[in-house]
């Protein structure tokens, strides 16, 4: 049995996985917020949880056999020190979660960055299942990414593979030099432009109200001139990102997750609109939606460790 863990800023989801992508059990708790201590208690007690509805259910031999566990995570594990960094739950960078983890619960425990969990459950059994190479987009709150080759994350000599958001946004027009300020210290990073806070201050700055990007959207489908001319500017800028990603890791598919990927004309517009930016005659690679949808990240956690 393989038990997946989503670590949130607000919420910890934890699943019991079958090796065939049932789901037998799930759960959700309140994430623990600023301290590091209660987290690591808090994860540990979920999965003790898990196991012990599963044992009762008889699905599991719990705790005589111990369930194998992926936790996804807001950032990542430094090659260099084995600490955690880059996660935007800040009381997790500079600690050994993966060691702290592996102590409480006295076992081996695997863990990735949440976005590759992302990528990795869309390849696995999702709407990338049998692509060779899969890149994970999650467009909401930040713009996350993952990359997938031959059903294993790619991490990186640094740990920060399929970090597309944080790359300028390529070929920019006159109206977006030098970009939005990104959290990162620089400006105009693709995160600034297509991220769901981003398409809201782009609305504004045309004079719009102050709205989220669903509102927005659905005023695009009803037809008000400025929201089109917004998704509009939205779709380019999209299209020019991920033309960069086809034309460096050349997927066969590019999976959305997130609020934003919501928008549905964006699987026809951005498609028809990064064929002038990629390095080739025809574009093949696809654009589709996430198959398990919010499941997704803790799926994939879950699926950090193979079938035995």
């Amino acid at each position: 049995m393989r038990i997946g863990i989503d670590l949130g800023g607000t919420k910890i989801e934890g699943l019991a996985l079958a090796d065939d992508g049932r789901e037998l059990d799930r759960r959700r708790i309140t994430a623990p917020r600023g301290n590091y201590d209660d987290t690591v208690r808090a994860i540990v007690s979920l999965v003790s949880t898990i196991e012990h509805d599963l044992a009762r259910a008889g699905l599991d031999e719990a705790p005589k056999a111990r369930s194998r566990v992926g936790v996804g995570i807001p950032g990542a594990i430094s090659p260099a020190t084995g600490l955690i960094k880059n996660a935007n739950s800040t009381w997790l960078n500079g600690r050994r979660l993966a060691d702290d983890l592996a102590q409480a619960l006295a076992r081996p425990v695997r863990l990735a960055n949440d976005a590759n969990c992302f990528a990795l459950s869309e390849a696995t059994d999702g709407a990338a299942a049998g692509a060779a190479v899969v890149f994970g987009v999650i467009i909401g709150t930040g713009t996350g990414g993952g990359l997938v080759v031959n059903g294993s994350i790619v991490v990186g000599a640094n740990a920060i593979a399929g970090e597309w958001g944080h790359n300028p946004l390529p070929a920019p027009e006159d109206d977006e030099r030098p970009g939005p300020p990104c959290y990162c210290g620089r400006s105009g990073c693709i995160e600034t432009f297509l991220s769901g806070p981003a398409l809201a201050r782009d609305y504004i700055a045309r004079g719009g109200e102050d709205l989220s990007a669903a509102d927005i959207a659905a005023r695009a489908e009803r037809g008000d001139p400025r929201a089109l001319a917004c998704l509009d500017r939205y779709e380019r800028r999209f299209a020019r990102a991920i033309a960069s990603i086809i034309n460096i890791a050349d997927p066969g598919v590019i999976v959305l997750g997130g609020g934003l990927s919501n928008m549905t004309r964006l699987y026809d517009r951005v498609p028809a609109l990064w064929g002038r930016h990629v390095f080739s005659d025809r574009v093949d690679t696809k654009l589709v939606r996430a198959r398990h949808g919010d499941a997704s990240g803790v799926r994939g956690a879950a699926w950090l460790w193979p079938a035995r």
